[in-house]
Order: C-alpha cells, then sequence, then structure tokens
C-alpha cells in the first residue's frame, strides 16, 4: 500500500446508549499530510480519535492504517490530549521516556533520543526541570516529545494549544510547524480555533453536529513553510471565509461542494 493512503476512516459511526454519536465519517490522510477537524461542540470529534487510537470500538466501519484494518487496536498511533498530563515528580526527561517506562522499561538509548529531542526542539536546558517549573508553552512541547518519543508515525492532537493564551498559542503553532516539516509526520489534529486549523492544515474537515459526520473538506494551497505573514493574506482570509460559512450555516442548509478527498 506504498501508494495509498497513511490512514483511512471509512464508514465510521458510533452509537452510545441509542444516541448517534457519529455518522458514517470517512477520511483519508495522506503521508505526510497534516489534516485538521473543525466542529460544533458535542459533534463527536473526541469520539472519533478515541476509534482512530484503538480506544473505543465504533458501531460500524473500519480505520484502516497503511491499508490494513487496525480497528478497536491500541498502540499503532500517537495520541495527544489538550492537557498536558505530565507527571509531577518526573523531570522533563523523565516524562518524555514514560512511554518506554511503562511498557518494557527505560534504557539509556531512550534517555539518550529523548535529551535529543529536547535539545533539538528548545528544551535541552531544561531536561532536569519538573514540570511545575515550566511554562504553559513549555509544558505542553514536553507532552509532544513524549507523543514522538512513542515512534509512531501518525500522531492525533485533540486541542493541544486550546488551554495557552493568544501569544503562546501562536508561538506553538509556529513551533509545531517546524517540527512537522522536519519529521514529515502524518498528523489529524482536533480545534476550535479556525485561524489555527487553517494555518497549520493541508486540508479543513468541517464536521456537522451530532451525531457528526464530515460535511465538507476545504484544500488549504497556502505556500509552506508558513510564518506570521500568511495569517493577514487574502488567500487565508478567503478560506476562512468558506470555513465560517461552513461551520455557522442553517442546519437545513446542504453543504456546498468542496474538495472532498485526498488526492
Amino acid at each position: 500500500m506504498v501508494n495509498g493512503p497513511k490512514l483511512a476512516v471509512e464508514g465510521i459511526s458510533c452509537v452510545f446508549d441509542g444516541t448517534p454519536a457519529l455518522n458514517e465519517v470517512d477520511l483519508t490522510l495522506g503521508r505526510g499530510q497534516f489534516v485538521s477537524i473543525v466542529g460544533p461542540s458535542g459533534c463527536g470529534k473526541s469520539t472519533l480519535f478515541n476509534i482512530v487510537s484503538g480506544l473505543i470500538q465504533p458501531t460500524s466501519g473500519r480505520v484502516l492504517l497503511d491499508g490494513q484494518e487496525v480497528t478497536g487496536e491500541t498502540g499503532h498511533v500517537g495520541y495527544m490530549l489538550q492537557k498536558d498530563l505530565l507527571v509531577p515528580w518526573r523531570t522533563v526527561i523523565g516524562n518524555i521516556v514514560l512511554g518506554a517506562a511503562l511498557t518494557r522499561g527505560t534504557t539509556r538509548a531512550d534517555k539518550q533520543e529523548a535529551a535529543r529531542l529536547a535539545a533539538r526542539y528548545g528544551l535541552g536546558d531544561f531536561l532536569n526541570h519538573y514540570p511545575h517549573a515550566l511554562s504553559g508553552g513549555m509544558r505542553q512541547r514536553v507532552a509532544l516529545m513524549r507523543t514522538l518519543a512513542l515512534r509512531a508515525d501518525v500522531l492525533l492532537l485533540d486541542e493541544p494549544f486550546g488551554a495557552l493564551d493568544s501569544q503562546t498559542r501562536l508561538d506553538m503553532q509556529m513551533w509545531l510547524l517546524s517540527v512537522c516539516q522536519d519529521l514529515n509526520m502524518t498528523i489529524l489534529f482536533v480545534t476550535h480555533d479556525v485561524d489555527e486549523a487553517i494555518f497549520l492544515s493541508d486540508r479543513v474537515a468541517v464536521m456537522t453536529g451530532r451525531p457528526g459526520s464530515i460535511a465538507a473538506t476545504i484544500e488549504v494551497d497556502l505556500p509552506r513553510p508558513r510564518g506570521i505573514d500568511t495569517l493577514t493574506t487574502a488567500e487565508f482570509t478567503e478560506l476562512k471565509r468558506r470555513a465560517l460559512g461552513l461551520l455557522h450555516r442553517p442546519a437545513t442548509t446542504s453543504a456546498p461542494a468542496e474538495q472532498g478527498s485526498m488526492p
């Protein structure tokens, strides 16, 4: 499946206690693509992430990774939540290697790789600091490095910058763009911030209200690398207008046709 999608979600539906949460969700990500999901609160974005990560079983549909079905199986993707969930009694390096510590035991190689990651992405001077001594942005960097240390080449990022102030959030977006360019990872990203979704992504998938489904996807053809100036271009503003129009259209209005599937 070298030429196929890296990650494919096919016909995913989910019902909890008789209440539909997701309805026939289809989504594909090519290798190295960054795809964001936006939608109203309660539309099932986090439920979809839990299904992709294997934490819960869908009512119907399947998840494919490199063409192989992994529905209901854990350990195939990296998953980072909005809260950093750092262990307060472990140092920065101790938190980065937490996955290894919990599964097979930490080796010297794990610690060396953690130190390399920290140095490469701006935390090399803080390896022995504890979470209480770090800023919010620094804590999120540690949480992402902990996810990267799992060596999964698909990452699920569920509003990782949602709790940060606007300036720190923009700094973290710029930082994440540099990491993505460096590592060429496949990323599925949830956010309520339309600007953030457009700024980071190759495509933006807009979900309907519950039960959630993909109303449309918008191709983000802004050139990379992207900088702060990208946020004020006419092209960016037009993409934002389209996304907001989809998010806030009346519930009875059919979604306009958009670019839907991966090239």
